[in-house]
Formats: C-alpha cells, structure tokens, sequence
C-alpha cells in the first residue's frame, strides 16, 4: 500500500533509533496539515492556485485522513491555504498517522513512564524497508534526478519546517531551492507547493509566538 505523503513525513520526522521527532510536536503538526493540503492538489481534489483554497472534485481518495480533510473543505466556504493548515494541522492527526504506521509494522511503540507519573510514548523503526525507500527516492531528487510531484512536494515541506536541514544535512541548499520552486509537475502542482509552504511557515510563526506570549505571562 502506497503512503501518504503525510506519512512519508512521519517517518522522516521521527529518528529511526530513539523514535523521538527530530522537530517539535507544533512545527510537525502544521507540516503534516499543509502535507494533506498539498497532497489533495496533487490528486486533483482541491486547487491552490488562487488565493483561496477550491474544491475540484469532491469524490473521496481512499485515504481516511485525506478524505477527512476533503470533506471538511467541501463542507466550508472558501478559506485560504493558510487558515486550512492552522484549522488541519492536529496532534490527534498525528498519532493516527503514527498508529497507521505501527499497525503495519513500520515502526513500533514503547511507553514509559516520566518520575513515575507521566506516561509517554516514542516510535522507534520496527521494519527501514519503507523509509530507507522514502529517502532514496528524495535523496536522487536531491542529488539531480527530475522529481515527480508527490517528492517535490515532501522536499517542499521538509523544507518549510525545516526538517530538510535534519534529515538530509548534506543536500545542496540551492538544489533544495530549485525543488521547491520549479514547475516539474506543471504551474499548478508549483502553486500548490508554493501556498502549502508558505500556509506552513505562517502556522509554525503563529505558533511560535503564541508561546512566547504564553511563557512571558
């Protein structure tokens, strides 16, 4: 079964030995929402052109998660791409994602306990087959090859959370640029990776300065 893009960024976002995420849980949750965003473009469901986000095709993917986001679109007015990140963006998105994955066996679940009290949880990789495929087919785009939409969009949203930098610390900067701003699936898949990254950055900002006015009072 072919992931998400969403979940493709899961596994990149998580570090295969500790399963910690290599970003915060805020940064990670705007990522994934612009993820399902841009992956619904890519799918002709949705088109990002514009300034505000419109519904092409109503008809359900397969997807729980994308189907989920469809239908809450369809069901609204038109918003722009950056109200739809903050109003899709969820940490409950998150660990279904995370469970999705653990269900097949990619990666595993341990718990444990903090002073005794707090329980958390971390995903370490059960099977890399999957990711070890994610990060080749990125790491050719990087290193040259022509991508095809569904990696430039991932290599766009690594690289608005800043992930990109993580994952892949070696890639060109330049390379990266080119990625996310070239047309290699046409205008439309570039605007929609342009109004994803930039609705991505605009929820992170606002996320980041909601808690520095929460911790200065």
């Amino acid at each position: 079964m072919e992931m998400t893009i969403a979940e493709e960024l899961v596994l990149l976002a998580y570090r295969e030995d500790t399963g910690r995420p290599l970003i915060g849980s805020g940064e990670l949750d705007a990522a994934l929402g612009g993820a399902m965003l841009a992956e619904l473009t890519v799918l002709r469901r949705l088109d990002l052109a514009g300034r505000k986000v419109t519904v092409l095709d109503a008809t359900p993917t397969g997807d729980p998660e994308l189907d989920a986001a469809l239908a809450r679109i369809a069901g609204d007015r038109e918003r722009r791409p950056e109200t739809w990140v903050a109003k899709l963006q969820s940490a409950d998105v998150r660990k279904r994602l995370l469970a999705r994955l653990v269900e097949r066996r990619v990666l595993s679940e341990r718990t444990s306990k903090v002073l005794g009290l707090f329980t958390t949880r971390s995903y370490p990789e059960a099977d890399p087959t999957a990711e070890r495929a994610v990060r080749e087919r990125v790491g050719d785009v990087l290193r040259g090859a022509e991508p095809d939409a569904r990696v430039a969009v991932l290599i766009g949203v690594l690289h608005a959370c800043k992930l990109d930098r993580k994952v892949f610390p070696e890639a060109d900067k330049r390379r990266v640029k080119e990625v996310v701003e070239g047309q290699w699936a046409g205008p439309a898949v570039a605007k929609a990776i342009a109004a994803a990254n930039a609705a991505i950055m605009a929820a992170i900002t606002a996320a980041t300065v909601t808690s520095a006015t929460t911790a200065g009072n």
